[in-house]
């Protein structure tokens, strides 16, 4: 499951760095190369609640055997593009592997390691391997263009795929039966997928249509009406809802929820921000600002050991808020970035601060939004929360983006620019405190012991809070 989603997460960022040279290659427009990206934020956002239910339905490693071919092939046609319809398509199918990989394989990490110390552990090595995917995507995908070719950042996930597929059919045990539940919602299913792809492609293209145009406006209005229907539906259906609504009754599930939907939008935002600051502020070249990621990377893999040793002692809630401060300073510090700085002195501190905070937050927040779930409901709950994180991810982007572009005045020198990345940093300072305080308020404050009771599937936490 580790691999699974460090594929996925390196898929996010992989491609950033190779973006000029995929336009010159291919012959993008300048609006046309962002669909490189939208095409895989759309499909993967929009689908991500329709294929946790999936996986509760017809199993969990069926569909896990299913997504990684299909992503393993995506992957394939679009190093093989010849134009840019083509890997743009070959982006949208790779979204929808991932839609249906990213809530199954967190599903069978909840249910293989409901409680006690191997969930702790596992879900360390889960979150460490997720965050390294994204950080270490910016450094492969800088030496992959550079070295190799752009069309290696999409060959790359064909060997991943390859040892996945491996090690799940091998490592992972068969499908339980499931129960019948009555037949499936397909309306709901619709409606969902419908309205979180409307509001994915309604905040992905405020790069084109500003945010009070008539474009946007009315479309974001239809996603909003869309997902009322939605929610209108699965509270009145007598069929098998695609997401039972009283799961937000669990303040685990919603308040970790609520705190991933900003804490992805932040981090979003800020792999972005720092990645043009490297590279259009202080000159690094692709490859360069490959190698100036490392230390974040190393500093989530820091924050997710941590992370585990603190989960034998300590509630995950306070794991949790204790990395959302260390996020807020690390992104408060790179709000000072200097047009005439260098990456020792502007990058490197903030980068190790804000990245150990990341690693703390992200296996407790996927825990505890997974704690005290029915079994046949973890792939809806995973679902969930990978469809918050993403659609969290593409808003606070969206936002935080138009935000320092507006900034600058549309003046792009290096001051401007500077400016620009900077002020987008401190808000994402400030979206992380909002987190810190809802995280505060909702998430429960004591959990089960680390014992072999523990292994309840209804445990709400990892530990009970200490004085």
């Amino acid at each position: 499951m580790a691999v699974v989603q460090f594929m996925v997460s390196l898929d996010l960022s992989v491609v950033n760095v190779g973006l000029p040279e995929i336009g010159k290659g291919l012959g993008f427009s300048e609006s046309g190369l962002t669909w490189v990206i939208h095409a895989y934020a759309l499909t993967f956002g929009g689908l991500l609640l329709l294929g946790g239910k999936v996986a509760d339905r017809y199993g969990q490693k069926r569909i896990l055997l299913i997504g990684l071919p299909l992503f393993g092939l995506a992957s394939l046609a679009g190093g093989l593009a010849q134009e840019p319809g083509h890997l743009v398509a070959a982006r949208a199918v790779q979204g929808v592997g991932a839609a249906a990989l990213a809530p199954a394989a967190l599903a069978l990490l909840a249910s293989t390691f409901p409680g006690g110390k191997e969930r702790v552990k596992a879900f360390g090595v889960w979150s460490a391997m997720n965050a390294a995917g994204g950080a270490l995507g910016v450094l492969i995908g800088g030496l992959l263009t550079e070295y190799a070719g752009w069309e290696w950042v999409m060959f790359v996930n064909v060997p991943i795929v390859a040892v996945a597929l491996l090690l799940a059919v091998r490592g992972v045990a068969p499908d339980r039966p499931v129960a019948s539940r009555g037949a499936p919602d397909v309306l709901g299913a619709i409606l969902a997928t419908a309205g979180m792809g409307l509001l994915v492609f309604g905040v992905v293209r405020t790069d084109r249509h500003p945010w009070g145009s008539a474009e946007t406006l009315t479309t974001l209005a239809v996603a909003v009406v869309l997902l009322a229907a939605f929610l209108y539906v699965e509270r009145t259906t007598s069929r098998d809802p695609l997401i039972r609504l009283g799961l937000f009754s669990n303040r685990s599930v919603a308040g970790a929820n609520a705190f991933t939907l900003l804490l992805g939008g932040a981090m979003a935002s800020a792999f972005y921000f720092v990645s043009l600051y490297l590279q259009r502020v202080l000159g690094s070249g692709a490859a360069k600002t490959g190698v100036e990621f490392l230390p974040f990377a190393f500093g989530v893999v820091i924050g997710s050991v941590l992370a585990v040793k603190f989960g034998y002692r300590f509630a995950a809630r306070n794991i949790l808020l204790a990395g959302g401060v260390l996020m807020a300073i690390g992104f408060a510090w790179f709000g000072m970035l200097s047009a005439d700085g260098s990456f020792a002195v502007d990058v490197l501190g903030p980068s190790i601060v804000s990245s150990i905070g990341i690693g703390l937050c992200l296996a407790p927040a996927v825990s505890l939004a997974t704690s005290g779930v029915a079994e046949h409901e973890t792939g809806s709950a995973s679902g969930l929360l990978n469809s918050t994180r993403q659609i969290g991810a593409s808003l606070g982007l969206a936002a935080l983006g138009t935000a320092a572009n507006n900034r600058t005045d549309g003046v792009p020198t290096a001051e401007a620019l500077n400016d620009g990345y900077a002020f987008g940093m401190t808000i994402g300072a400030g979206v992380v405190i909002v987190g810190l305080v809802i995280a505060f308020t909702m998430l429960p404050r004591t959990g089960p012991q680390v014992t072999a009771d523990a292994a309840a599937p209804d445990s709400g936490d990892l530990l009970p809070e200490r004085d």
